[in-house]
């Protein structure tokens, strides 16, 4: 465990896992829509059903899990101070869960008003996230590679929020805008620099004190968050004027960056101390094999060879693009919440009242039996991209393993009640 982590700084543990648990509840609303509306969700990335069912995985379960994580990880890992943690969070949690539900019934029924109300809710506590985040990010006298991917993911995502914010306003009032280029433009900056930085940010410490890798090369860590920026600004330049070709150079070399990360993680995790395997390294290596399957894919797509054409291609890009995000938030959920029972157990009850082991706070079979059903729902929904016969089934498997996530938080939650009731009322008040 690496000796400069700053637990002390802790934010009160009700703070991240009011997103953590309600996270997996966008996963089963996703996998009700797919139930709902079958395989035509999937005949086009542009169809209703298919933004909204996109944003329930990405703004819903992926925003609520990174900025749960985050709330923990900025005061833990970089020693930043996180203004009022608690107080922000009462605003963001609720304000991002009601805009992206908001967004998701303007995609589907439509509804103007929602989408203006859905950006209006994202953008204010968006910014009040992100200048708390930076506040943190700019003060703290912590330099290294998860400082850097942290910022980089910072930066990302305000630019992610604006453009969401433009495109949602646009179909709103109905102006004319280049709604797709800015889309292209506005997916970039989500996955490939908000959610890519964050997870590679996180991943520097997280991996090889979870997992007993070898640590990630650290001048390559800390110079990549400012490559896939470079990345990103020349993509983006398409909208301003930039020749295709550069802005086409910036995507593919973005598609590079990300594959020697996949790449990179996988490497180390062959080289584990500890061989054994728990559902955190499944789903880590299920991420980084099917980060490596979008890479490749989109390059097939962006260089326009044969089949790039082809709508449903377009929509299973989208589904390896996000999955890779989800297996990895699931299985990091499984190591970060019974650590994070544990640490503030232990701070409560001390020598007096030590806690369990962390491998009692949620059961191993529910780990691995969840994970296997959530590798396989992704499985079928990437079928059903090219047979829609399975999108319901799809469904079905989405809705029981975001189910069965959701279960096993609430048990963990459950075990550290259970247990904290059993502290001694002295030792607890002398650690509160």
């Amino acid at each position: 465990m690496p000796a400069d982590l700053s637990f002390d700084q802790a934010p009160p543990i009700g703070v991240p896992f009011r997103f953590f648990l309600t996270a997996p509840w966008f996963g089963v609303a996703a996998g009700i829509l797919l139930l709902w509306q079958g395989g035509d969700l999937l005949a086009s990335r542009w169809m209703p059903g298919a933004l909204a069912l996109t944003h329930l995985l990405v703004l819903g379960f992926m925003l609520q899990a990174m900025t749960g994580a985050l709330f923990q990880f900025v005061p833990v890992a970089t020693g930043g101070n996180l203004w009022r943690a608690k107080a922000v969070a009462t605003i963001v949690h609720p304000a991002f869960a009601a805009g992206a539900m908001l967004l998701c019934a303007g995609f589907l029924f439509p509804w103007p008003r929602c989408l203006e109300a859905a950006a209006v809710l994202m953008v204010s506590a968006g910014t009040l996230f992100l200048v708390t985040l930076a506040r943190a990010l700019t003060t703290t006298p912590a330099v290294g590679a998860t400082v850097a991917g942290l910022r980089g993911a910072a930066l990302a995502l305000a630019v992610t929020l604006g453009l969401g914010a433009f495109l949602v306003t646009g179909l709103a009032t109905g102006r004319a805008w280049p709604f797709i280029e800015v889309a292209h433009v506005h997916a970039a900056w989500g996955l490939g620099g908000w959610a890519l930085l964050l997870l590679a940010g996180v991943a520097v410490i997280v991996v090889p004190m979870f997992q007993m890798t070898p640590p990630f090369p650290l001048l390559a860590a800390k110079v990549f968050p400012w490559l896939v920026i470079g990345c990103l600004l020349l993509w983006t330049g398409r909208l301003g004027g930039v020749a295709e070709g550069p802005a086409s150079a910036g995507l593919f070399a973005l598609l590079a960056l990300a594959a020697t990360f996949c790449a990179t993680a996988l490497r180390l995790q062959a080289k584990r101390r500890r061989k054994v395997d728990d559902p955190n390294v499944l789903m880590m290596r299920s991420a980084m094999g099917t980060g490596l399957a979008a890479v490749a894919l989109c390059a097939w797509l962006g260089a326009g060879l044969p089949g790039s054409d082809n709508n449903r291609l377009h929509v299973a890009a989208g589904v390896l693009l996000v999955a890779p995000f989800v297996f990895a938030i699931n299985g990091m959920l499984y190591k970060i919440v019974p650590f994070l029972n544990w640490l503030h157990l232990n701070r409560q009850g001390g020598p007096r009242a030590p806690p369990p082991n962390m491998h009692r706070m949620i059961p191993a079979t529910a780990m691995g039996r969840q994970t296997g059903t959530q590798l396989g729902a992704f499985a079928l929904l990437l079928a059903a991209c090219l047979w829609p016969g399975l999108a319901r089934p799809a469904g079905v498997a989405l809705i029981v393993s975001f189910a069965w996530l959701a279960r096993n938080l609430i048990g963990a939650v459950s075990t550290y009640r259970s247990f904290r009731r059993q502290i001694p009322a002295a030792a607890r008040d002398s650690k509160s």
